[in-house]
């Protein structure tokens, strides 16, 4: 069943392949179950996954506790195919790994196009230094769930 701002997020959505995207999605009554290292890395390697079919390259990403962040180029698929994808498949392992019974992600999730003149280095500085601005860790290094290809 549909959250009452669910289709709201979804108006004007468009799936540019070449495009940058924001792409945010948060746990079940933002429930902190990715903090056991082993769940954050089932999400970890939907992302590698994504990439390796050629549905999405990763620019940079976050696994905080209870949502993730990720800055991808899309490329062989819409934005609904990809996150049904990785939602659906993290969901069954994460699931499985810790007999969960309950739905893991919310329906739907966030996404922003990055407009073409913005520093693409910043967002994704801004994406990684999520652990620090939560108090996680002082230094993004001491964070284990995050990537960049700049840094």
């Amino acid at each position: 069943m549909d959250r009452p701002h669910s289709k709201l997020l979804r108006r004007g959505r468009i799936s540019e392949p070449g495009r940058l995207y924001l792409l945010t999605s948060i746990t079940e009554n933002r429930a902190p179950i990715l903090r056991e290292f082993g769940l954050a890395r089932l999400v970890v390697a939907q992302f590698k996954l994504a990439e390796q079919e050629g549905a999405a390259r990763s620019l940079a990403w976050v696994v905080m506790p209870d949502h993730f962040h990720w800055l991808i180029e899309l490329q062989s698929c819409t934005l609904k195919t990809l996150m049904r994808r990785l939602k659906s498949r993290s969901g069954c392992a994460i699931c499985k790994a810790c007999k969960l019974k309950s739905r893991l992600w919310q329906p739907g999730f966030h996404d922003r196009a990055l407009r073409y003149e913005e520093d693409v280095q910043a967002v994704a500085r801004y994406i990684v230094a999520n652990p620090i601005r939560a108090g996680l860790v002082q230094r993004i290094g001491d964070y284990p769930h995050w990537d960049a290809v700049w840094i």
